[in-house]
């Protein structure tokens, strides 16, 4: 567990380096990306190389013992670049032409960008990849970031005209599978075909879905080209990408597949609160803390896309400057969301940044110090975390399975995204509630792919899978797990077309269930239910199941549709529910699977690592935590306070 920082040495003079690594260190700061936005620097002009100022950057950061996380430039090409071949630049979908001026501004299809990026990351990883102090390399920077994926550049159109002939084979099998007859939409040949954009109606969701999965293999491509030469010539350094929190763009467990030891991700509780689909009650509750679920939910996903490795790599340690409103955090959550990374797993937690900078787009940007060099509130936070570290010592804790898989899916996404058939239904959200939900009962969770091998879990959760795996069948055929589906599960083949079973498809082979209909329910319409002494409603979304023979209906709306369903250890919940209906549900199947479960107080949640055991506490109200007589805490005590964290050992 250790402490790092982002840092931007061509922000500073040169002479200010030496005092910020010596107070870098003293900190407790032990780990320092640099130089990710830097290109302009590096290859002021075409390619003429200046490396002076960023050798000496390594060398000052080095001699104080600090390790380095070396960042490729490649997600800020210089302006040269772009008045030599214009043609880089990212398009939209509505055709408009993204400019100079900020960052992000390239097309990951454009042949003539990957030869550019290869040739300075190649200069980079053999000027730096076997320096002592240099332990990790991070390729780009949030890669799909500010809607520069899907691009709708003609270098974009090229290869996705490939990449369906790869595929399909035939015109005539794309025809089919795209259900190209329907308003006289077929091709002759694959140079036909367009991409998905400014139509007058409803795109063709085929088309849509296939794109989507076109340019997630870009993203993936683009982050191999750069991963291959810095294994090449950085040998044993850790090799990661700075992924977003709920950001679907492209299939990460697909990207991790093409080179990745550590799945590292940018968490900023406050702002992302802000931006989600959350109601206005939510958003004015936790307004200076982030919701007790948003950073917990992405450390828990991306430690599975990491196969176990997780760091944060830039760290909310202040207020922001990138949502609609920015309110200053409350004095102590910085701690609380470093300990909080820690308890699921994190391997490092770096803040962005050391020092504010006091111009450009992020002038409102806080760091660990303010432009005047005081540091700053969330600073002395760090502080505080880096001498608790320092007493904890240097043991290892590793992050062992939980007994709850919640199956998270990007393809669903898209399916979702691109037919919602409700104005509110959003996945990514509709994935949360069920997380929100398990997590209010005390439970670890660990978010796993929809492909993955599930048979040490009690109990999985599926909120949604429109296109279910057959390994998702085979593993309920062989294995002794429980299962939860939520709604729209099954609905969809792989092409993007209503299974021929009737929903939930292939489940049938398990669950017994037709889903004849399907409604979604403006916020006016609220089918009202009771179940095990909780009253709540249907919100957004609901499926109309017929169950068929064997299968049990534990729980009916007002009207008699069913809500809950069974058969065997295979349960489908049929719609989308409020808070508390959706929590009675859950906390029911997780019982079921014989699972010990508590309800813990409002923005209470708990977290095992290794021997520890975690409180961490949102609230504004001091809470008694759950630790067994005789544990002996390492973190505060019985009583977590408010905006605080208490850990303790439950087996020496």
């Amino acid at each position: 567990m250790q402490l790092g920082v982002c840092y931007y040495p061509e922000h500073w003079p040169a002479h200010q380096w030496e005092s910020d690594a010596r107070r870098m260190a003293e900190l407790g700061i032990a780990r320092v990306r640099i130089a990710e936005f830097a290109w302009s620097r590096m290859e002021p002009e075409p390619g003429r190389y200046e490396w002076a100022w960023l050798d000496d950057a390594i060398a000052t950061l080095a001699r104080h013992g600090l390790k380095i996380v070396l960042g490729t430039p490649t997600a800020s090409p210089p302006k040269w670049l772009v008045d030599q071949h214009p043609e880089i630049l990212p398009v939209m979908r509505d055709g408009t032409v993204m400019q100079f001026g900020s960052r992000r501004h390239y097309d990951i299809s454009s042949p003539v960008y990957r030869e550019h990026c290869a040739r300075i990351v190649g200069e980079m990883v053999r000027r730096y990849g076997r320096h002592p102090a240099v332990v990790a390399w991070q390729t780009d920077n949030e890669l799909g970031c500010h809607n520069t994926v899907p691009a709708y550049t003609q270098a974009a159109l090229q290869r996705f005209r490939r990449w369906l002939a790869d595929r399909y084979d035939t015109i005539g099998a794309l025809n089919a599978a795209w259900g190209n007859v329907f308003w006289s939409m077929e091709y002759r040949h694959f140079d036909e075909i367009g991409l998905p954009q400014c139509t007058p109606t409803d795109l063709n969701p085929s088309h849509v879905l296939d794109f989507r999965r076109f340019q997630s293999d870009e993203v993936a491509s683009f982050h191999a080209l750069q991963a291959e030469l810095i294994r090449a010539h950085a040998p044993g350094r850790d090799l990661l990408h700075n992924f977003m929190g709920f950001f679907t763009a492209f299939d990460h467990y697909a990207f991790a597949r093409h080179g990745l030891d550590v799945a590292a991700w940018d968490s900023y509780p406050v702002p992302r609160t802000e931006v989600l689909p959350l109601g206005e009650a939510d958003k004015h509750r936790w307004a200076r803390t982030g919701h007790p679920d948003v950073s917990a939910f992405s450390h828990d996903l991306y430690r599975g896309i990491g196969n176990g490795r997780m760091w944060v790599m830039e760290q909310q340690a202040g207020p922001v400057n990138w949502a609609p409103w920015n309110p200053v955090p409350q004095p102590g959550v910085v701690r609380l969301w470093t300990w909080e990374a820690f308890a699921h797993g994190a391997e490092l937690v770096s803040y962005f940044r050391w020092r504010q900078c006091p111009y450009a787009q992020e002038q409102m940007h806080s760091g660990l110090h303010a432009p005047d060099d005081t540091l700053s509130q969330g600073g002395r936070e760090v502080a505080q975390v880096g001498e608790e570290l320092r007493a904890l010592g240097t043991a290892r804790y590793a992050t062992q399975h939980a007994s709850v898989a919640l199956l998270f899916d990007y393809e669903a996404d898209w399916v979702v995204s691109a037919q919602p058939h409700g104005a509110d239904f959003d996945y990514q959200h509709h994935v949360f509630e069920w997380y929100s939900a398990l997590r209010s009962l005390g439970l670890d969770v660990d978010i796993v792919s929809a492909h993955a091998d599930v048979a040490g879990y009690r109990l999985v959760v599926a909120p949604t899978l429109p296109i279910l795996p057959d390994s998702v069948i085979a593993q309920i055929e062989r294995g002794a797990s429980h299962w939860i589906f939520g709604p729209r599960t099954g609905s969809k083949t792989s092409s993007f077309a209503i299974t021929p079973e009737l929903p939930p498809g292939k489940l049938q082979r398990v669950l017994p269930v037709r889903i004849a209909e399907v409604e979604s329910l403006r916020p006016s319409i609220r089918p009202a239910i009771r179940f095990e002494g909780a009253e709540g409603h249907a919100l957004r979304w609901r499926d109309r199941a017929q169950p068929g023979a064997g299968t049990d209906v534990l729980a009916r709306f007002d009207d008699g549709v069913p809500a809950l369903l069974r058969h065997g250890r295979v349960s489908l919940v049929t719609a989308c529910f409020d808070e508390a209906m959706l929590r009675a549900i859950v906390a029911h199947c997780v019982r079921d699977a014989g699972i010990e479960a508590i309800l813990l107080p409002e923005g209470l949640r708990l977290r095992t690592r290794g021997p520890l055991r975690f409180a961490i506490n949102y609230s504004d109200e001091p809470h008694a935590v759950p630790a067994p007589h005789g544990a002996r805490f390492v973190l505060g005590g019985p009583r977590v306070e408010p905006v605080g964290v208490a850990a303790w050992i439950e087996d020496d």
